[in-house]
Parts: structure tokens; sequence; C-alpha cells
């Protein structure tokens, strides 16, 4: 197709109002295209013949734009983005802009050809500047592109109106394309939703649980102390995990235990005390009572040496386990609007998986670890149904039958499929979104078993334990010192002031909804009772 310099001044014109780099370097490179410009005598009927299969973008580019702008203005008026598989001409997108209430158009394209020959035609630089319209190659869509555009306002304010809508029914033959985009964008929104917290029960529970072990908080070591001192002492972590595939790899993990940094989950940490493999790190994220269990127990010297790193929500049970052994631990705290108004914020990390694996995995990148080897990461059942290794504290079936909505995923090695749920493949997507901003660490996947975790490499623990660890490190580490008493009191007293000032808000707002119910209440029954009158 040849266009004279008006158009391609045009095509440059858009392509400079694009800000996404990727999609922009992809049309440059487009010299030509097998689409045929198809013009009608109004200035609305723009069709493209695609001459591949001899099919057109539309059956009647006129009667299906005016069918989708009656469809969006008498069901989705209000909604502020809008989602649609394929460019098609484009004109849709400018009329729906018309609305103001539309803010946003998001569009999803897999032949470039369709846009090259469009931002010929049509001017949408200004839509396009003002990121109206967004546009996505569905080509090159990563872990990380999901997850940012997920997590990011005002796509995630609205998430629970999504939809996704084909431009016209000339994108059907992509059917299998769409299915998955649809699945991904769903899942991570799902994500996104779930990571915000969606039990107000359990925020409260994290509330309470948080002020009782705030003075512990204080008085023990910062997280940000511990980054400052034992940053960059090893190359190599090894994190520990719970899957059914964990027993198998403890052999080999007991021959190199003093050349890598050994980190494990809370649930691992009985099972590696058994087995004689002491971790230098032990974390715990969840704030039940059950989860608190794993520390109940006394493994005297196996414990020297060890730190425990909890979030600051836990169970005070674990607290009172991990004292009465004397073991050394710190508590940090996920960002939160909470930790900051207690004044607290140096207290955080900058996490916030729902994972224990994800927790540690954050925490060996920020020690600046430049390998990062998972093992017993199964997130998924064994091919006897175990839910984890036989040495499992609440025993290897204990989620067999939790959970009744099974499917199966891609294995590990991508040959055939494993069982999974709905809880390990959310755990497993935050963990692929994690690999994918870590450009600092390599990520290994040697568990051997289990799920595909993408942007690992696999390979078997035998083989990368003989690459990558050849020599002893220096252990223990150093010690992490808590600050000194008259910092601790002074934050103490901080976090005191403006907790007592939010039990007051509380109170004083609780008394003001009980008026009003009341009151509600009454004009109710009043006018329930002028009902039965009647």
């Amino acid at each position: 197709m040849t266009f004279n310099p008006t158009q391609k001044e045009l095509f440059n014109k858009n392509l400079n109002a694009l800000s996404n780099l990727i999609l922009k370097e992809g049309l440059k490179k487009i010299k030509d295209t097998k689409f045929e410009l198809v013009l009608g005598k109004d200035n609305l009927d723009i069709n493209l013949k695609d001459t591949s299969d001899n099919t057109f973008l539309y059956e009647n580019a006129i009667n299906e734009l005016n069918t989708m702008l009656n469809t969006y203005n008498d069901k989705y008026l209000l909604y502020p983005v809008l989602y649609f598989y394929g460019f098609g001409n484009g004109i849709l997108f400018k009329a729906l802009l018309q609305n103001k209430n539309h803010q946003h158009i998001v569009v999803f394209e897999k032949d470039l050809e369709i846009i090259w020959t469009m931002f010929h035609i049509l001017d949408f630089s200004s839509e396009l500047k003002d990121k109206k319209i967004i546009i996505f190659n569905i080509n090159n869509i990563d872990i990380q592109t999901y997850a940012t555009f997920a997590n990011t306002n005002p796509f995630f304010n609205f998430s629970r109106i999504y939809f996704l809508e084909l431009s016209s029914d000339y994108y059907e033959k992509f059917h299998e394309d769409i299915l998955e985009l649809n699945k991904n964008l769903s899942n991570y929104f799902k994500n996104a939703i779930i990571s915000h917290g969606n039990d107000p029960l359990d925020a409260l529970q994290g509330i309470e649980q948080f002020v009782h072990n705030l003075p512990k908080m204080i008085t023990h070591p910062r997280y940000i102390d511990l980054l400052k001192k034992r940053q960059n002492l090893s190359d190599t972590a090894i994190i520990v995990s719970t899957g059914p595939s964990l027993t198998k790899q403890l052999p080999l993990l007991k021959q190199y235990v003093n050349k890598a940094t050994i980190f494990c989950a809370d649930s691992s940490y009985p099972i590696l005390a058994k087995h004689n493999i002491k971790p230098d790190y032990v974390c715990m994220l969840e704030r039940t009572a059950l989860t608190s269990e794993f520390f109940n127990n006394n493994f005297g010297e196996f414990d020297k040496d060890i730190l425990f790193i909890c979030t600051s929500l836990v169970h005070p049970n674990t607290i009172e386990y991990l004292e009465k052994n004397n073991r050394n631990y710190i508590l940090v705290s996920k960002n939160s609007s909470f930790l900051y108004y207690s004044m607290l914020s140096q207290f955080s990390y900058l996490g916030g998986g729902p994972t224990v694996a994800y927790m540690n995995y954050e925490i060996a990148m920020n020690l600046k670890h430049k390998n990062i080897i998972l093992i017993g990461q199964d997130l998924a059942y064994a091919d006897n149904g175990d839910s984890h290794p036989k040495d499992y504290q609440n025993s290897a079936t204990f989620e067999s039958e939790m959970y009744k909505d099974k499917f199966n995923i891609l294995a590990y090695g991508g040959k055939g499929f494993v069982t999974t749920h709905t809880v390990w493949l959310y755990f497993k997507q935050y963990i692929e979104t994690l690999i994918a901003k870590n450009v600092f660490s390599t990520s290994y996947n040697c568990t051997e078993g289990g799920a595909r975790i993408e942007g690992a490499i696999e390979k078997p623990f035998k083989e990368v334990c003989e690459i990558l660890l050849e020599k002893n490190i220096q252990k223990p580490f150093p010690n992490i010192k808590p600050l000194n008493h008259c910092k601790q009191n002074e934050l103490m007293l901080k976090a005191y002031y403006r907790i007592y000032k939010s039990i007051k808000h509380c109170q004083e707002f609780k008394k003001e909804i009980e008026a009003t119910y009341l009151n509600i209440e009454k004009e109710y029954l009043l006018l329930t009772d002028l009902n039965l009158e009647e």
C-alpha cells in the first residue's frame, strides 16, 4: 500500500504520540501490509480487506459502528474504562470518547499492520497523547506488564466491571488468543484485588495483633539494619518451601548448607531441624494461631545463629514461642496506611506478597544475592495427591481435600500437567511477577516437580549446586543490634499517642453510626406503621 506525504506525516504524528515504546518500534519496522484500504462514500465508512484470506474487518462499517455505539450508550454509558480486542478502523474509539465518562479505552491488537494502516488515515494523536486510547501489542505482553497494569489506577479501581469486547467480528478467528488474554487479565485483576484484602475480620485481626506486637518490634533490630549489615555477604540463596518434592532434595541441601544462604518457610523449619540442616533465616508471614505452632518446639543449640524474620502482625503465640526458646528474631511490616499513621515506617519492608516464599525471595533479593534457588516450591499436588512432604507437621495430605476448585496447569519442565488449586495459582503468579521484576538475580527453579514457574530457569538441584556452590561462605553472619533505648522510647510514645487517638476516633465514630442507625430505624418504623394504617 502506498501513502502520500500528508498521510506519512500523519503516521509520524500518531507514532510520536505513543507512549508505548515497544509498540512504537514495532510499528516503525513495518514497511508494507497485506491489508487493502476500502473507502465508502461516507467519511466514516472505512474498511480494510485482508488479502491473505480475502476477509474484511467489517461486513458493513457504518451499521456495525452504530450498533456498537447504541449498545455502549445504553448499557455502559458511565463506565470509566472500556476494553477491546482489535483496533479495527479506530473510529468506534474516537466516537465513544465523545462521552466524557469514558476516561480510557484499552485496546489489545495482535496484527500491528492494522494499526500501521489506520495511523496513516486518521488522527489519533490527541487521544494517544492523553492516554485516552491505550494500545497493547498482545504478542509481547509479559507477566510484569499484566501485573503492573492490573495494579494501576483507574484500571484497578474499576476492575470489578472489567469485560473484553471484540471491536468487530473479524477478530473471532483469534479466539484462542482472546480467551488467553481474557483469562490473564481476569486473573491479574483478581490477584490485585485480593492483595488489597477482601476480609474485614482478617484485617481487624491484623491490626489488633500489630498493636499487640508493637513493643516487640520496636525493641528488636530493624529490617533496614539487617540489609545494611548483611548485603553482599553471599552470592547464592536457597529458598526452602514445603511442597511434596522437598523430601528428595534434603540430602543434597545438607551437603551444601555452608556454601549458600539458606532461607526457609516457617513450615519447613521443623523439617530442616529434624534432618539437622540449619537455615540462616526462617520467615513467617501469616497471622493465624495454627501457623504459630511451627515454632512450638525446642531444638536447643540448633537455633543458635538462626534469625527468625516475622511480619509484625503474626499471632502473639509466635512471639511467645520465640522468646521461650531464646531465639533471635525481628518483626517487619508490610507497607500499610496504619503503619505510616503509627509513625513506624522505618520498620517496614517493600513487599506485600501473599506467601512466605515470596517474602523469602524478596529478602534474598534485597540482600543482593546474585543467584536465588527455589526448592520444594511445587505449588501443585504430588502424583499421589499429597500437598506437602511426608515430614510436614500437619500431615502430608493437609491440603489434599481442602479446596474443591482444582484444575491442571503446565508441569515443571513443560511436559504434561499437574493438579493445583486457586490459591496456589495465585501464589505462583505473584512469585512469577517478582522474578520478572528482579533484574539483579538469576532465579533457578530446582524443585524438580510441581508446576512450572515462568521466568525461573529449570535445572536439577545437583547440577546448579555443582556449578554455583564451590566455596564455603563466612557463617554465622554479623549480628544486628536494635535501636538505643532512648530512640525506642521515643518511637513507643509516638506510636502510643497515635494509636490512642485512633481508638478514640473509632469510639466516637461508632457512637455517630449507632445514633444514625437509631434515627433511620425510627423513621422506618414510622413509615411501616403508616402503611399498615392505610
